[in-house]
């Protein structure tokens, strides 16, 4: 078996972008180990271990990536976070101060609606369409 295990986001600081992915998304965090010249490994997971993609969090190091924080996907969304429930996972994020840019709405596909995380990358919350 094969998948993508982890995604890289580029962060300004490890503690403020794991407060806000366990805490305004629910995620948990899987790993937070200290790395050499003051870096770390920090993975935070949406769901139970082994159920999905993680997110690598890694501290911009230098001006370039620097640049990129908030606009990995060049405005796109760029993050898919998939939910079995959209009306609970919605109402809990908009209660943990999460920034929706539009109001959900149904799609052949399923329920969504576009969010920002803490630096400005632009995620869909989707309750994929039952078949």
């Amino acid at each position: 078996m094969r998948r993508i295990a982890l995604v890289t986001l580029v962060v300004d600081d490890y503690d403020e972008a794991i407060r806000f992915y366990t805490e305004a998304l629910g995620f948990r965090l899987a790993e937070d180990a200290p790395r050499p010249g003051g870096s770390r490994w920090v993975v935070v997971e949406p769901g139970n271990p082994g159920t999905g993609t993680g997110l690598l969090l890694a501290r911009a190091e230098g001006e370039a990536q620097a640049g990129r924080v908030g606009d990995q996907t060049g405005g796109r969304v760029g993050f898919f976070l998939h939910t079995d429930d959209f009306a609970r996972d919605h109402a809990r994020m908009t209660a943990a101060g999460v920034t929706f840019l539009e109001e959900p709405r149904h799609e052949p596909y399923g329920t969504v609606a576009v969010f920002q995380d803490l630096y400005g990358n632009r995620w869909d919350l989707l309750q994929p369409a039952t078949d």
